[in-house]
């Protein structure tokens, strides 16, 4: 046994050996000192041991396999389930551990601190938000089963996007918000902003067989700050940092215990008389109506997260100073929103479900987040600043205005000193030059030893400096005034900084001067200058800025290594780290490409599960993140702020990379695991398939095997607003048509047993005999009349969601759409009215129906109508069909023709099917996705077939081919050419056509030069869905508009 005085020293002495060990590799050893404490596997226990129930459920309702990485939104939804999955078997196996070694009587695990981030460069705003929303859903562990089911959600977003983009940016907010609306309620508060530049992350994978890097695996590849991704493999998530580009970041946090608001303020609202006021009158006067003051703040310490825009700069110091007067204890951060020219005009995001009906998209003012509870930052400011000359005191002046400095040579000489000895240590070689200008400086604080005019000295500084330096001090004078509490510390800064000790001077930009006396004026209320302070001469410099990230990261790490070995308790792990990097920094202050700022938190906090920002025009924040209060809080510029997020109650960090190894590991087990141990939910947008990353299998002629449901059995699914649930007796399906098909299977079978079919034979025959009822219009002689000038035909297609992005409008209205579209002179409609993967409905085709005959009724021309009067556009019904009684209930809703999906359906039931159609005089169009499937469709009988439609979607996970060569390949195929040699019918095309982009000859990329390959391969027209919704949501008259613009371009 070691005695209590041996612990002690073995303690001290350990901690001298860690020092040493640190001053000799500091960011080697920090990285595995770091490693060593969070993967331990304690962290991955915050989650509930229930959550495999609900697994499954978010498997099935956004989990999508796809190998192409174009289709990267299902590939990230695939990963995110199997991360789950290996996440439940680790909780588990760990819960087991602790009860085994006597700890069942613990506390519950607390659920996890979460943020998640996703990033997109897509040229397309829609697409963009997508894969980024994706991106940071599959990065999310599975909702509390236990909670309430509107209670489980997204607490806070916070979006950046590029001003580059030409969509509305006043599309981004409903589009987030729909995207992750998969996730339990959704998302409760967003705030957000457009960037100059985008400051992101991505999920650090681990490899197939679950080593990553670590065990000496080797990737290829360069991180964003240049280092080889071998250095980068024990990374957590790989930092992404662009400039002047298109491009969206989006990040999603789970903050348990924590009470978030958002506001909005206009300069007009922020009060001029802060301390004649109450904390509570003040709150009220900014938009945060109902937050508590400053008595529960006292131990709370908020968080306020501010982004302003480049207008309200003017009130900004006014509001900073109304929250240090009404929140005192607050932490402040924030970035002015930024954009990439000054011909465009910065815009901020806010949506609050509170305020549901509140503006989302806001040009002017102030959009701000306050976080309360469990939540704590700790943050560091890089000024990007490197002092020059002498240090000086102040002689005279006066709130904001400096006249006279004078050198003081003793903290001069001390400053010069501890700049040799770094140098020293460094190991530079000064140049012959720059010893000389250090001797001219010398020589100049020599003769500055009386009080001169702050202008005067500065003009005589600038003769011994260099050239890119006396450039820049031309243009702009910075001054540094001494900060409080810092006498006998460090005195150089970069020392400073690698000691933890913070900034030694706050600088400040020179706002006017004094001709006259030379004397210098800061911004107002910027700081009240005293007599005697210290201060200094600045200039923004590149190599510094680079060591002053270097040094304030050192600093940090030095900082926590001794506070954890020092007898006290360590910090929680950090959740995420924020970048507010200002928009002059990156490639433009420290040259190569950006990255830099970004990489080094990489680096320093290895696993740290997101790092975010984004690129500003000014920073907010406090110089020393540690100094309590938030009196130094200001704008400041050329900086960077980092912001590191933990919890207070230690809470554990979700690590995406450690669960997706897990997985790895445990796959075969789970493979193994009976599918009746758990009971599914039912599936929201599209049936589940088997989570594992085996494809699906596929027949010699790479058809998909498909499996019918089991006589009896069924799954839980919903339909309309009902919920069905019977036990299933067979294994899951293995790709997304088959659990489709499985669905569509209970589905009919529900509606057989309320309504049988030959009931609906009956009222079908009714219905024909009934000179009243609609008869059945036209379809394709329609199409054919709107292409007699040689036009290539766009049926525009009304539905929900799409399986792979999530719903295509915030409200789906087919009246209006419908409206719309036959207002703009559509010659014809698609209704899609599958409810399980689609979101639709078979009142959807009524609807629709009348809403043309309405909208005809009423007068409404048409560019496509016949010479007896205005015809109302044909509407085709776009559903799984399986089974005849499908065909009855169409007609009865008012279909004038139905697709009909040949990968579904045996030769024997395409048979039957396209007999019963016509029996019922509604047209029936094929669609296919192979040659083997137009192979087994060219036997049917002429005149059974009005169409065929080749198809660039995916049937093993319903994603879609973003390069558009599967339908042109199947254009050009020689099984289309046999079909059509038998049936002679149009053929058209589906699957992102008005939104895959080609490049023609003279290098202009358009979705019109696609059109026109299409049209040129053979194709009469298209089925537009997501097209349509993906150009503008708002206006269906507008985006079809485009598309007709695009088929003009495309016959020239």
């Amino acid at each position: 046994m070691i005695s209590h005085d041996g612990q002690h020293h073995l303690r001290a002495a350990a901690i001298v050996l860690l020092i040493l060990l640190f001053v000799c590799s500091n960011s080697h050893f920090s990285a595995q000192a770091f490693q060593l404490q969070l993967r331990d596997v304690g962290f991955l226990r915050g989650v509930e041991n229930k959550c495999a129930l609900l697994n499954h459920n978010l498997i099935e309702t956004r989990q999508i396999r796809s190998e192409n990485i174009g289709r990267n939104e299902g590939r990230i939804r695939t990963r995110s389930a199997t991360k789950l999955g290996s996440a439940s078997s680790a909780i588990e196996e760990g819960n087991r551990e602790e009860e085994q070694q006597g700890s069942a009587g613990k506390a519950d695990p607390k659920a996890p601190q979460v943020f998640a981030t996703g990033y997109s460069n897509d040229p397309d705003l829609h697409t963009a938000l997508q894969q980024a929303v994706n991106s940071a859903l599959a990065a999310l562990p599975a909702p509390d089963p236990d909670a309430p089911s509107d209670g489980v959600g997204i607490d806070l977003a916070f979006v950046t996007a590029s001003s580059l983009y030409n969509a509305s940016p006043a599309t981004i907010v409903p589009a987030v918000l729909g995207m992750a609306s998969v996730y339990g309620s959704g998302i409760d508060k967003l705030v957000g902003c457009t960037s100059g530049g985008m400051i992101s992350s991505v999920v650090k994978a681990s490899d197939g067989d679950g080593a990553d890097s670590a065990a000496g695996v080797s990737q290829r590849g360069r991180d964003s700050s240049g280092n080889s991704e071998d250095a980068a493999a024990v990374r957590e998530c790989i930092p992404l940092e662009t400039e002047g580009i298109l491009g969206v970041s989006v990040t999603l946090a789970l903050l348990p215990d924590v009470k978030v608001s958002t506001f909005h303020v206009l300069s007009d609202d922020v009060p001029d008389d802060v301390g004649r006021i109450t904390s509570r009158e003040w709150n009220n006067a900014v938009g945060l109506t109902g937050y508590a003051g400053t008595d529960d703040e006292r131990a709370e310490v908020p968080v306020f997260l501010l982004l302003p825009s480049p207008g309200f700069q003017s009130d900004l110091g006014e509001l900073l100073h109304g929250l240090s007067v009404h929140h005192p204890n607050a932490s402040i951060i924030g970035g002015i929103a930024s954009t990439v020219s000054s011909l465009s005009r910065a815009q901020l995001f806010r949506y609050d479900a509170a305020e549901p009906n509140a503006q989302n998209i806001l040009g002017d003012g102030l959009v701000g987040v306050v976080m309360n509870g469990d939540i704590q930052v700790e943050t560091m400011l890089a000024q990007g600043a490197k002092p020059v000359g002498g240090i000086y005191r102040v002689v005279s002046g006066q709130e904001s205005t400096i006249g006279a400095i004078m050198l003081d040579e003793e903290a001069t000489k001390e400053d010069d000193d501890a700049a040799d000895a770094l140098a020293g240590e460094e190991e530079e070689d000064d140049s012959e030059g720059e010893m000389d200008a250090k001797a001219m400086a010398r020589a100049a604080y020599s003769k500055a030893a009386i009080p001169k005019p702050v202008l005067a000295e500065a003009n005589y500084l600038m003769k011994a400096l260099g050239d890119e330096e006396q450039s820049f001090m031309r243009k702009t004078i910075l001054v540094g005034l001494e900060r409080g509490g810092v006498v006998g510390r460090t005195p150089n800064e970069l020392a400073r900084l690698a000691e933890g000790e913070g900034h030694r001077f706050a600088v400040h930009q020179v706002a006017s001067a004094g001709m006259k006396d030379g004397s210098v004026t800061l911004p107002l209320g910027s700081v009240n200058v005293e007599k005697g302070t210290r201060f200094r001469f600045f200039v923004r410099e590149g190599d510094f800025a680079r060591k002053e990230v270097d040094a304030l990261w050192t600093g940090y790490k030095k900082s926590s290594l001794a506070s954890t070995f020092d007898g006290g308790e360590a910090l929680p792990s950090p959740s995420a780290c924020m970048i507010l990097s200002t928009i002059d920094r990156g490639s433009k202050l420290f040259g190569g490409k950006p990255g830099l700022e970004s990489g080094k938190v990489s680096e320093y906090l290895p696993m740290v599960p997101s790092i975010f920002g984004l690129k500003a025009n000014g920073v907010l924040g406090k110089l020393d993140g540690n100094a309590s209060g938030n009196v130094d809080t200001m704008v400041h510029g050329s900086a960077a702020s980092y912001v590191i997020f933990r919890s207070k109650s230690n809470r554990p960090v979700y690590s995406t990379r450690q669960v997706e190894s897990n997985a790895a590991k445990k796959s075969a087990e789970r493979r193994e695991e009976s599918d009746d141990d758990i009971s599914e939910l039912p599936s929201r947008s599209l049936a589940a398939f088997d989570p594992t990353n085996e494809a699906a299998p596929r027949d010699e002629d790479g058809e998909l095997v498909l499996r019918r449901r089991e006589v009896h059995s069924g799954r839980a699914i919903s339909v309309s607003t009902v919920e069905w649930s019977v036990a299933d007796k067979m294994a899951k399906p293995t790709s997304a048509l088959e659990g489709a098909m499985w669905d569509k299977e209970t589905e009919v079978d529900r509606f057989r047993e309320r309504v049988p079919l030959s009931n609906l034979v009956s009222q079908c025959k009714l219905y024909n005999l009934d000179p009243s009822k609609p008869k059945p219009r036209d379809f394709i002689g329609q199409l054919k009349h709107a292409a007699q000038d040689g036009a290539f035909v766009i049926i525009p297609e009304c539905k929900r969601t799409e399986p792979t992005l999530g719903s295509l409008r915030r409200r789906y209205d087919v009246a209006k759409l419908v409206k719309g579209l036959t207002i703009a002179g559509a010659p014809a409609l698609c209704v899609n009215c599958d409810p399980v993967v689609f979101g639709g409905s078979l009142e959807d085709i009524t609807t629709a129906r009348e809403a043309a005959n309405k909208a005809a009724a009423e007068g409404v021309s048409s560019d496509y109508s016949f010479d007896e009067g205005i015809v109302v556009p044909p509407i085709i019904a776009s559903d799984l069909i399986l089974y005849p009684y499908q065909l009855y209930k169409l007609r009865l809703a008012g279909a004038d023709a139905v697709r009909l999906v040949a990968a579904a359906l045996e030769s024997k039931d395409l048979l039957y099917l396209t007999k019963i159609a016509q029996s019922l005089k509604m047209q029936a169009i094929l669609s296919v996705a192979s040659e083997k499937q137009i192979t087994s469709i060219t036997s049917l009988s002429p005149g059974s077939i009005s169409a065929v439609v080749v198809s660039n979607r995916e049937l093993e996970d319903f994603s879609f081919d973003e390069t558009g060569e599967k339908a042109l390949s199947l254009l050009c195929s020689d099984s289309l050419k046999e079909f059509l040699a038998v049936h002679d019918v149009p053929v058209f095309v589906e699957g992102r056509v008005g939104i895959i982009s080609r490049e023609d000859e003279r290098g202009n990329e358009s979705a019109a030069n696609y059109i026109k390959e299409l049209k040129e391969a053979g194709a009469f027209g298209a089925f537009v869905g997501g097209g349509l919704a993906d150009r503008n949501k708002d206006n269906v008259n507008d985006s079809w508009k485009a598309l007709i613009h695009d088929t003009e371009l495309a016959a020239r």
